[in-house]
């Protein structure tokens, strides 16, 4: 690697406050330089290097992913993530906008210096932004994991002063940058929120050791380290593991002599169990098993832990149930339902997925659906036939913040979240610029609006309809309804409720 300090750039004029500010930093950098830290000396120059090429940090994110918990994985994919985007705005735009010679190495000893000096730039301090980048990330995601991060990124920051290859103004510079780019991807993929609304608040027995509860679990999810921590923490707790084709006729089975109905599984699992709960009349326990639990997540039940300290309380909250209904066909949603583009997708992807794999066959699948000559949903509606790419209704208000699906903040608010894509050409980007945009917005190429009940006519026989990710086919008039507050659910409440 060559050097990108040019040195035959003629320097700058005087400038009276810069030329304080520059000398400020230098009398500082000598401050640093002259003090004499017990342990440091071997401690700080090691932590340095450990850093290099963002090393250090990728070690961190693999023990917080071994944690094994969700949001622990969330908070260290999010830490690398802002790694990954303050070191490539340092490397590509920082390093170079302001060309800064390192500091002159006279004041520092030797045993603190790197054996291996860098050649770039001195401004603004890479190792400092990845430092305040990851720290920033993962606090965002686990102000606990966060906590536990943040000395030893500020301790890698203090170490390019105490090592001689920054000066301060680097560092707090580099600082800057990092933790702008944790929250630039904050912006892009937004965190969960660290709580829920909690209401309303349903009344439901609590079950110290589990006793009463009969939790099924759909095994094809993975769900045999999730069973077991559960009959840990409720050891009396009844536990029937079934495949995905018995999951139905398991769950009626257990609701006829539950006091409690569980389920751990996916959201296509959780939403049979939901049917069979209200149809019994049975509070609903949902220990999320499968790949994306976006209700139980937004529920606010992430892991056992959160589960078992809900059914040992007692606590839980009503919530909406969505429904749609088609001729004498009719079933029920907790998440979504939709018409259009994902149906197919979802088609498509299972028509693949034991070939190839889930991700390759979602890729392939979405290259069929849209390259495809025809537009997958010809209907009614509001009282006009246009061909549309897709049709969404989310039970509950999505609060859609980036390129990631949406949100919910409150699971009883009476409304569904309804989001159309105009039909038309170019449909990649008629989706992107719908998934950009928020609630309540309107476009050439996309709506969104929020009702407590839709009607969609004119519906092409054939056309697929997918509700939390299961799939079926209409025709004729579609008509979705809320039914509020249809369904109990446990959740820990946080001391919350109104």
């Amino acid at each position: 690697m060559s050097p990108d300090v040019d040195l035959t750039v003629p320097k700058p004029g005087h400038h009276v406050l810069r030329d304080w500010l520059l000398a400020l930093d230098n009398r500082l950098f000598e401050f640093a330089a002259e003090r004499h830290w017990p342990g440091a000396e071997r401690v700080l120059p090691k932590l340095s290097r450990s850093a290099n090429h963002g090393v250090l940090w990728f070690a961190t994110a693999a023990v917080i992913a071994a944690s094994r918990t969700p949001r622990g994985r969330r908070a260290a994919a999010r830490g690398v993530a802002s790694l990954s985007l303050a070191s490539a705005t340092i490397n590509t735009l920082g390093k170079r906008s302001v060309r800064r010679p390192r500091p002159v190495l006279d004041p520092v000893p030797l045993v603190r210096q790197l054996k291996r000096q860098p050649i770039t730039t001195s401004f603004p301090s890479g190792h400092s932004a990845s430092a305040a980048a990851f720290a920033t990330g993962v606090a965002l995601e686990s102000p606990a994991w966060g906590a536990a991060v943040a000395p030893v990124a500020w301790s890698v920051a203090l170490s390019r002063v105490y090592t001689g290859v920054h000066f301060p103004s680097d560092v707090l510079a580099g600082a800057a940058l990092g933790m702008g780019a944790a929250y630039a991807v904050q912006g892009l993929v937004p965190t969960r929120p660290q709580g829920t609304p909690a209401r309303p608040r349903a009344d439901v027995p609590a079950l110290p050791d589990g006793a009463g509860l009969v939790v099924v679990a759909n095994t094809a999810a993975g769900t045999a380290e999730r069973v077991h921590a559960l009959a840990q923490a409720l050891p009396q707790a009844e536990i029937v593991q079934c495949q995905p084709t018995d999951i139905h006729d398991e769950l009626v089975k257990a609701a006829a002599r539950a006091r409690v109905l569980g389920v751990c599984g996916g959201d296509g699992t959780v939403n049979t169990a939901a049917g069979i709960a209200m149809r019994h009349g049975l509070p609903l326990a949902v220990l999320p098993g499968g790949t994306l639990n976006h209700f139980a997540h937004d529920l606010g039940v992430e892991d056992v832990r959160d589960l078992s300290r809900a059914v040992r309380g007692g606590e839980a909250v009503r919530v909406d149930v969505g429904r749609f209904v088609c001729g004498e066909r009719d079933g029920i949603f907790l998440n979504t339902c939709s018409l259009g583009v994902y149906p197919e997708l979802v088609r498509e992807r299972d028509r693949w997925s034991h070939r190839i794999g889930g991700w390759p066959a979602g890729v392939l699948a979405a290259l069929r659906v849209l390259n495809a000559d025809r537009h997958p949903l010809e209907a009614e509606l509001g009282g006009r036939a246009r061909p549309l790419w897709l049709l969404f209704v989310g039970n509950g208000t999505y609060h859609r913040l980036g390129l990631v699906p949406g949100r919910r903040a409150d699971l009883a608010d009476g409304r569904f979240d309804v989001r159309v894509v105009h039909g038309g050409r170019k449909p990649a980007l008629r989706l992107l610029a719908a998934a950009f945009a928020g609630p309540l917005t309107r476009s050439p190429a996309h709506a969104a609006v929020q009702v407590s009940r839709l009607r969609v006519a004119g519906v092409a026989p054939g056309t697929l309809l997918a509700h939390d990710g299961e799939v079926t086919e209409v025709a004729g008039e579609v008509t979705v309804e809320k039914l509020p507050e249809a369904l109990t659910v446990y959740r820990p409440l946080n001391g919350k409720f109104v």
